[in-house]
Formats: structure tokens, sequence, C-alpha cells
């Protein structure tokens, strides 16, 4: 009987209930798919700066012990969960001070949600690709300049440190290190036993098209641009044009873009073509050109770029993983 791999769940007070207790269910649904000999298939561990009862943001509390000298990560997946507590967290420094001496002894280290600041402030993310969830990648990126944020992705990795955006994309990030650890038909039976899809690897886009509309106020200026646009992705199409159908001024436009969806108008016009797109790679359209032409991207060249900069992996990629 082989000795079960440690997870080390960080957490802070105010933390995310879910970003530690949704990685743990799925590392403990493992044994239910394992012979006896694999079993337990990993031991999971709470920590804390302080040790003791730590109260997570719903008011409930999880039972951690104190730090432990770094040295006792080796082996170990050290995962750090994000909340509404990170802001003191950064400033008291302890984790990441912690997390820059462990993380040369652990197996790898990663992240749910705004735990990539942590991770990002012991230094372990510079130069490297980082996910968190999309309202915070801005700033995420501000204060951590030497990360590349990837503002739309479910999770990535680099090397062995991994983030993930929020609360449950951190469960499809541990179904892929289940699968890691123990391949892929372990992981899609955890991912059955808790009525998740598999087919969410780190590239699928964090919200679609249908989240921007539901964004939008309902019977607000916006409501309107999304779905007049929605009719001309496969057009050229500038924001002056946008200004015009909506009759404002570029500014005003502008303004009530960023007020109501948090973005300008061009990013929102190239997040419902990265959308048109993704709908036609996944319903198993061949020609890249083609998805090209009708998403309104022009070439194929331009299409590639879109998907790696805004989901890091390629068109063709894309489509392999989700294809229906």
């Amino acid at each position: 009987m082989r000795a079960p791999h440690t997870v080390l769940l960080l957490v802070f007070p105010d933390f995310q209930l879910l970003d530690a207790t949704g990685p743990a269910d799925v590392f403990a649904a493992v044994d239910e798919h394992l012979p006896p000999a694999k079993r337990p298939a990993y031991r999971l561990e709470a920590l804390s700066p302080a040790g003791g009862l730590v109260r997570s943001s719903t008011g409930l509390e999880l039972a951690t012990r104190a730090l432990p000298e770094p040295e006792q990560a080796a082996g170990c997946t050290v995962l750090v969960a994000g909340g509404f507590g990170v802001q003191a967290a950064l400033q008291q420094g302890d984790l990441a001070r912690w997390l820059a001496r462990a993380a040369p002894h652990a197996t790898r280290c990663a992240s749910v949600c705004t735990g990539a600041f942590l991770l990002a402030q012991a230094g372990l993310l510079d130069g490297r690709p980082v996910v968190t969830h999309w309202r915070y990648a801005q700033w995420l990126q501000r204060l951590f300049p030497r990360v590349r944020v990837m503002p739309d992705a479910l999770f990535v990795r680099d090397a062995q440190f991994y983030s993930s955006a929020g609360v449950t994309a951190g469960m499809d990030l541990c179904l892929s290190l289940v699968e890691e650890d123990h391949g892929r038909e372990v992981s899609l039976q955890v991912a059955r036993g808790l009525v998740m899809y598999l087919r969410r690897p780190g590239g699928q886009r964090q919200f679609s098209a249908e989240l921007l509309a539901q964004q939008a106020p309902p019977g607000g200026q916006m409501e309107r641009l999304v779905a007049w646009l929605r009719e001309r992705l496969g057009q050229t199409v500038d924001v002056e044009e946008m200004a015009a159908q909506m009759a404002m001024s570029s500014r005003t436009l502008h303004r009530h873009c960023q007020a109501e969806m948090g973005m300008t108008p061009a990013k929102l016009l190239l997040q419902l073509r990265l959308e048109r797109a993704s709908q036609l790679l996944e319903g198993g359209e061949p020609a890249l050109k083609r998805v090209a032409q009708q998403a309104g991207f022009g070439s194929e060249y331009n299409l590639r770029r879109a998907f790696v900069q805004a989901l890091g992996v390629t068109p063709g990629e894309y489509r392999q993983r989700f294809c229906r």
C-alpha cells in the first residue's frame, strides 16, 4: 500500500469556503474509484498562519493547523484558496513568505481565484501565465506587472505552478490534477459522481456572450448594443458605427459600456466574436478560415492571435478539446 499524496489547503480569515471545500471534495472522491491497495489516494490538511478555527466569508469555520516548516511541504501539492480576505493576507505577508520558502520543496503549487495574488506576492508567478476570477484580473495585473494574466481562461499550468478562476474552476483544476495522478478514467468517474463536466480544461472561457447579455441591465443601452452586434459579427464594425447606431458620441458610448459592462466597446465586440468562434469550433466547423470570417476576425492569423491571447490555446486546440 503506497502512502497517500498530501494536499495542503492554505486559507486565511474571510476565505471563500468553496475554494477550499470544492477541491477537497474532488480529492476525497477519488478513493471511491480506486482498488483498496491504492487507497487513500490523498491526505488533506488545512493550514493557516495561526492555526485553529478560521472563519470563512460565509461565517462557517474550518479547523486548521499552523503553517509548518517549509521543508514539510516536500512532495506535497500546495493549494491556496481565495476570498475577500486576500487583501488583508497580502498586507500581513506571512502566507506569501511561507509560500516562497515552501514552493521549492513542493511537487506543485496551485491557487483558486484570488489565491493567485498570494502566489504572485511570493514571486512564484513572475513571467508565468496566471488566471484569477475575471473580476480581479486587472487588479492582479496592476499589482504584479511581471505576471501574465490570462483574463478569460478557467485554469492554466506553467511548470509546477497552476492557477484557476473563481470557485468551481478550482474543482476543474483539481480534476485535471487527479487525471495527472490517476488517469483520465478515474477523473471522469469523479466528475460524474460530483455531477461535473470533465470537458472544461483550462482553455475554456470563463464567461460567454450569454453571460455578457445577462450582465447588461435589462432594457438598458448595452442590452440593445449586444443584440445589434450579435447580428453583425461577420461584418466590419467599428466603435464609431456602434456609437451612431446607439445615437451617442463615441465618448458617451465608451462611458455607458464601461459603466454597464465593465469593458470598452472594442473589448465587448472582441468577447462576442470569441464567443461566436468558440460556438463554431465546438460545433465541429472544420475550416478555420470560415470560422474567422463568420466571427469577424477576417483571417486565420487574427483568429489564432485572439484565441492565444484570450484563452491560452489555439483555435485548433480549442476545437480538439471541446468539439461535441
